[in-house]
């Protein structure tokens, strides 16, 4: 095989045109070394290129643990493009022969979209990799080894329990109370689809569908599955994240082994994020769920510990104040009766994108389905209920929004009508107040109530595609912040006051990626929350090329690992945990990753700029 085609199998070269490609590999040099050579040192002097594996396996080593082991086709070297050190020591693990590519040509492949993604990608898989082998070792040195470190395929009771997609509902519940199970796996399309035996109560008791129905009517396709070599550490917060109590397991070659369930999982550990919802849906009091509420940062730094998914770790905080959130609700019907009128209560902000850390606070509101005069009639109502709630929750350690934007202000609580006519409205003024207002309420998800008022507000937000004057005013709220980019060897900091010397890791880059997407998504008419999922579902629209949308991904999943760990080490510590951290503190990986991080976010807000043809403030 020839260089070119070895090299276009692997990212970032597969990105690249033909011609671009074949230039580069005609630059790239055949290096050899032998076993136990050390190629590259830790803290010496920059790769003398990029390298590529072609044959055989080097070692990576951080401060004398072993890392990782690199194989045909894995890169190494980065310290020849980006302004630092080598972050680690690479050495021939068995004989090896590498491409060396020349820190001219690297650093024009590391300036494609492509390129940068994968910079950033890698400085996060090196630090998720410290922190793993990190675990790895402290639970060796101990009797009782952590047991979310074992694969999920060793949780798995049975074989799946199979049903033909053409059976009828009672006949396939019949099978689930034969087998003992509490789903069963549907082929469905090309894929396997899951009726669980919650799918039974809601989507057929609760609606009345006739159980001669096909049961391939009620499966949830395409479902989420886990491989069995999955750590159940990771599959705890992917089933609580994504709010599913059953993950099939596969084998590598795709091949369904079984089934692991949420009881799997809880069974794990008190620490787990399904423990402390059971103990938040059973609190019999206000006080109760409170002291339950309080348990949280202990579960996240748990997560964090165990090198969860960053993003995923947002969710579960997102998803356990959901869960105060409803008991509340319910302890204060409890309270004062039942509702005069179908209602919602709603998310607002990074709560209703369920990107929430250890410091967070209350933002939300009520719709109610009533005319102005109705609404104004029942509103003691629902102000006790909201004072009740916001209370508890933070009595929880759930703090109330500074800037008022919770349930218990008036202008918070509103009939459907008045939110559309309101958000209608916001989208009018183009003053600084009307975009910030925008840019919080088009944030919004459903927690708790009867009334379905999303497809409402949804139908606002794909409007205002319509509507430049107010996309503008969400472009320039996006560059209002700006990264903390014009460093060449130090991160700018802040200069002044109690956060001096520290670094605003959310200001300065996590809230204007969601702002980015925000941006993408109504201009887009996409009514997506998530930061991820919207710049995923935009990319490739007019505004957000996919290479921009994959750079903020990775960059947007660092800064949140980054973030977490900061607050992760401060609750140990037993200090309020905040947003402000000190770049001394951090190991070279994270410090070039906060580095490439800032820069892809100034390169996303320069090209919204010029498509939008928007002054860079």
């Amino acid at each position: 095989m020839d260089v070119a085609a070895f090299l276009g199998r692997f990212p970032p070269f597969d990105d690249l045109p033909p011609d671009r490609l074949a230039a580069l590999a005609d630059r790239a040099e055949l290096t050899r070394f032998p076993a136990a050579t050390v190629i590259v040192r830790q803290g010496g002097d920059p790769s003398p290129g990029l390298y590529v594996v072609r044959d055989g396996t080097v070692e990576l080593w951080d401060d004398g643990r072993l890392l990782d082991l690199l194989g045909e086709g894995e890169v190494f070297g980065l310290s020849a493009v980006i302004d630092a050190g080598p972050t680690a020591t690479v050495r021939a693990h068995e004989d090896a022969t590498c491409y060396l590519i020349p820190p001219a040509i690297a650093e024009e492949l590391v300036g494609t979209a492509a390129g940068r993604s994968f910079v950033l990608g890698t400085f996060g898989e090196r630090q998720r990799r410290r922190r793993e082998t990190a675990s790895l070792v402290e639970a060796s040195a101990t009797a009782a080894p952590d047991r979310r470190l074992r694969p999920v395929g060793e949780l798995i009771r049975r074989a799946p329990v199979l049903a033909d997609p053409a059976v009828p509902i009672a006949e396939a519940a019949a099978l689930m109370t034969a087998e003992r199970v509490s789903s069963v796996l549907v082929r469905v399309d090309d894929g396997w689809g899951i009726v669980t035996d919650r799918d039974l109560r809601s989507k057929v008791v609760a609606a009345g569908l006739d159980t001669a129905t096909p049961v391939s009517a009620i499966a949830s396709h395409p479902v989420r599955t886990v491989t069995a070599t999955t750590l159940a550490g990771d599959a705890i917060v992917r089933m609580f994240a994504e709010d599913v109590h059953h993950f099939p397991v596969q084998d590598e070659g795709g091949v369904l082994l079984g089934v692991v369930t949420e009881t799997d999982l809880v069974d794990l550990g008190e620490g787990t994020p399904f423990a402390l919802r059971g103990r938040i849906e059973r609190a019999p009091t206000v006080a109760a769920v409170a002291e339950a509420g309080r348990e949280l940062p202990a579960v996240v730094v748990e997560l964090v510990d165990a090198s969860a998914d960053p993003v995923d770790v947002g969710r579960v905080v997102a998803l356990a104040i959901d869960a105060m959130t409803r008991r509340l609700i319910e302890l204060a019907i409890r309270e004062l009766g039942d509702a005069p009128v179908p209602w919602a209560w709603l998310a607002l902000g990074s709560a209703a994108r369920r990107e929430q850390a250890l410091r967070t606070d209350q933002d939300h509101a009520l719709a109610i389905d009533a005319d102005q005069a109705t609404a104004a009639e029942v509103d003691p109502y629902f102000e006790r209920l909201a004072t009740s709630v916001t209370d508890g929750l933070e009595a929880a350690g759930i703090a109330r929004c500074p800037g008022d934007v919770m349930a218990t202000h008036p202008s918070l609580r509103r009939s459907v009508a008045s939110w559309s006519e309101a958000m209608h409205t916001w989208m009018q003024d183009l003053s600084p107040r009307g975009s910030e207002l925008s840019s919080l309420v088009y944030d919004y998800r459903r927690v708790a109530g009867p009334l379905e008022v999303e497809p409402v507000l949804d139908a606002v937000v794909r409007d205002a595609r319509a509507r430049p004057g107010f996309l503008r005013g969400l472009g320039r709220r996006a560059l209002d912040l700006r990264p903390p980019t014009g460093f060449v060897r130090d991160l700018v900091v802040e200069r002044h006051g109690e956060h001096a010397g520290r670094l605003d890791v959310k200001r300065g880059g996590i809230t204007i990626i969601g702002n980015l997407a925000r941006v993408y998504a109504v201009a887009s008419g996409v009514t997506s929350k998530g930061t991820v999922e919207r710049l995923r579902t935009t990319a490739g629209q007019p505004l957000l090329s996919r290479g921009v949308a994959d750079e903020l991904v990775e960059a947007f999943h660092f800064l949140w690992e980054v973030r977490l760990r900061h607050q992760a080490e401060q609750v140990r510590a037993g200090a309020a945990p905040d947003e402000f951290l000190d770049p001394s503190t951090l190991g070279p990986v994270a410090r070039q990753g906060l580095k490439e991080a800032f820069r892809v976010i100034a390169r996303a807000q320069r090209e919204l700029a010029t498509a939008m043809d928007l002054r860079m403030p």
